[in-house]
């Protein structure tokens, strides 16, 4: 049988990426890894017989991360950290590594798209970014084939969570419970899963016949829990009469905007009840315990992992698709008792 770089890399203990690089005497190996790693290939005759082909189809077995967390929050993001981590145990299992790119460094700047052709990468992972940003604009429209977790654009394959689905579970579920004076803390409308949430609401408030009532609608300027608390404190200030129920866009939202309730003397869920979006570890530790939707975040990591491997191996990866996650309701205690009869506004 004939040897193959996956053989190499499994008797060296190390990735088909690393082997790839040394054969290609490109990439930032150790001298002692790479001498060890040339003695066997010379031993066993796999230079020879194989190293050419090799050469000629520049295969790195790296993928590219581009990360562009317009949340600041970074590696640590409870969505989004745990979408790469899921990505990258994929990717690696089936021999491939990753490198992050990004658009500077240091005074250096310099394109995604140049930086993934330094780089040599096979293809890149667009965990989020800004839909408008003229260097993923210019890296989609490359021959690189590219998935993204966050955006939708032209040319490139998404895989995201079914938003609309999402805010679906959550509105019938307070419909459900005899609710239907239903706000909404909405997340900065420049994220595309804040939009399509929020206009999941306003087509729901259409279907089941609910009006729509402006002063029920508040924009959070960011992302986490202290501009929702903020948001939360001027929009309750200036509120006469407080809906039942409020739709949070992310956990981190509802939390905010909890806090922001209890300041004002009102008791969740017995006044206002709240349901969030996310499901992120805090949200079942929080008091009360978040009712939220669940994104699975595994499911896109790996469906990501395994549709770019696919584009990459088969070069077919220029088309344009949306693959819509299932999501999942989380009851918990932020809306499992009734209301009260009113909700003042104190």
């Amino acid at each position: 049988m004939k040897t193959t770089i996956y053989d190499v890399a499994k008797a060296m203990d190390l990735s088909p990426g690393t082997i790839s690089k040394i054969l290609n005497n490109n990439g930032a190996i150790g001298a002692e890894t790479r001498e060890r790693v040339l003695k066997y290939v010379k031993e066993i005759g796999y230079v020879a017989a194989s190293s050419a082909r090799i050469l000629k189809s520049k295969f790195s077995y790296s993928i590219g991360v581009i990360f562009s967390d317009i949340s600041l929050v970074g590696l640590e993001h409870p969505f989004f950290g745990s979408i790469i981590q899921n990505f990258k145990t994929y990717v690696e299992r089936e021999g491939y590594e990753i490198v992050f790119i990004t658009s500077k460094i240091g005074d250096h700047e310099m394109s995604y798209l140049d930086w993934c052709r330094n780089k040599k990468v096979n293809g890149v992972f667009i965990v989020s970014g800004n839909i408008n940003n003229a260097y993923i604009r210019e890296l989609v429209a490359s021959d690189l084939p590219c998935v993204s977790s966050d955006i939708i654009i032209p040319g490139m394959h998404s895989v995201i969570s079914d938003d609309a689905m999402g805010v679906r579970l959550g509105f019938e579920h307070l419909l459900s419970l005899g609710i239907d004076r239903i706000g909404l803390l909405a997340g900065p409308q420049t994220s595309r899963a804040f939009m399509e949430r929020f206009d999941a609401y306003k087509a729901l408030l259409a279907e089941h016949g609910l009006p729509l009532r402006p002063e029920w609608i508040r924009e959070s300027h960011g992302f986490g829990y202290t501009s929702a608390l903020a948001a939360s404190d001027e929009w309750f200030a200036t509120l006469a009469d407080l809906p039942r129920a409020i739709l949070a866009q992310s956990d981190d939202i509802a939390f905010g905007l909890i806090h922001a309730l209890r300041k004002r003397g009102l008791r969740v869920p017995e006044d206002v009840a709240v349901v969030g979006y996310d499901d992120i570890s805090f949200a079942r530790l929080f008091t009360p315990p978040l009712t939220t939707i669940r994104q699975d975040r595994r499911a896109i990591g790996e469906t990501s992992a395994a549709m770019l491997i696919d584009f990459m191996t088969q070069g077919n990866g220029k088309g344009t698709t949306v693959n819509r996650v299932p999501v999942e309701l989380v009851v918990r205690d932020s809306t499992t008792k009734a209301p009260a009869p009113s909700a003042p506004h104190r």
